[in-house]
């Protein structure tokens, strides 16, 4: 199939369901401050078959394997700790934890109807495109914040993917210290005050010896602050390097 086909697939295969039909969709929030880079990742897992990107609101989700689960309340009063399991082609994502510390990221599920979507993604546009109708997974979910949670840890990563455990944004403050947060990567700016670092030598990513200054970039592990302050003294490493589970 050549690229030029795929949007009409995609048209067709959504033309096919039924108005009512729920598409559901996911968007991976992380920003300067807390991850390292201000990036919005946007993702559908091909409910109902679509195996195309698909456009909501404007923007474009990536037709890629993932899934979520835990999602039910209980009757016990204890929160949900929801997962997010997502492929990790050519280690994707674990790229994306290695360059940016995924902790406290904000997750969001979106529930819409196949009937509010872009008219962009049909071949006779669509009269009923409807960014705001959003729908909420329970009577009970009836507040907008319902469907928002945030990464507290990487739950399990290998080859084929890796998974997050979430957690409702009141869990993730009572999990705070108070003037700091349990992160497995270094949050200081490179360079920057609390970093300290302002040698010559440069290092890239996975701190190995460079000789350009453009290519000098640090993976804010605790092995990246090592390589750079080799003399034997207080690191000024700020992260927890046991904060991590991997399985």
């Amino acid at each position: 199939m050549s690229p030029t086909d795929a949007p009409l697939v995609v048209q067709n295969q959504l033309q096919s369901l039924e108005p009512s039909a729920i598409i559901e969709l996911y968007q991976l929030h992380l920003t300067e401050e807390i991850n390292g880079i201000d990036s919005i990742l946007y993702y559908h897992a091909g409910t109902n078959e679509l195996k195309q990107n698909i456009v909501f609101n404007g923007k474009t989700y990536s037709a890629v394997p993932c899934k979520v689960d835990g999602f039910t309340k209980t009757n016990k009063g204890a929160l949900p700790r929801p997962t997010f399991t997502v492929a990790n082609a050519n280690s994707a994502i674990s790229s994306l934890i290695i360059l940016y510390n995924p902790l406290r990221a904000k997750f969001v599920r979106v529930r819409t109807c196949r009937k509010f979507l872009d008219a962009v993604n049909f071949t006779g546009g669509n009269a009923n495109a409807d960014p705001t109708a959003i729908f909420e997974p329970s009577a009970a979910s009836s507040s907008e914040s319902a469907d928002v949670w945030y990464i507290d840890r990487v739950s399990s990563e290998n080859k084929s993917s890796v998974e997050f455990e979430l957690t409702s944004k009141l869990d993730l403050f009572n999990l705070q210290l108070p003037t700091r947060q349990i992160l497995e990567y270094c949050p200081w700016k490179y360079r920057g005050t609390q970093c300290g670092y302002t040698g010559t030598a440069y290092f890239d990513i996975n701190d190995k010896s460079v000789q350009s200054e453009d290519n000098d970039i640090c993976g804010h592990r605790y092995n990246s602050c090592r390589v750079r302050h080799p003399i034997p003294t207080k690191l000024p490493f700020g992260g927890f390097p046991s904060a991590r589970l991997q399985m």
